[in-house]
């Protein structure tokens, strides 16, 4: 189910839409398949933000167990 929104947008994004939508698909069409896309993206980039940080996090928590390790080893020479 749909619900009916009011947008009050520039004549000059309105001729892009426009044009870019051509004569077989609505504006409003075109908004909310631009919307859906732009949603999708963002909750990618979120979520990928979040594996960053957790990898980051597990670099950093092996790295520093990499360093201890490495001060109980005789040294080469």
């Amino acid at each position: 189910m749909k619900e009916k929104t009011s947008v009050t947008l520039s004549p000059e994004v309105l001729a892009g839409i426009d044009r870019l939508a051509g004569e077989h698909v609505s504006r409003s069409a075109f908004i909310e398949d631009v919307l859906r896309k732009y949603l999708k993206n963002e909750e990618r980039a979120r979520r990928n933000a979040r594996e960053i940080e957790l990898l980051n996090r597990a670099a950093d928590e092996l790295g520093a167990e990499i360093l201890d390790t490495l001060d109980y080893q005789a040294p080469w020479d």
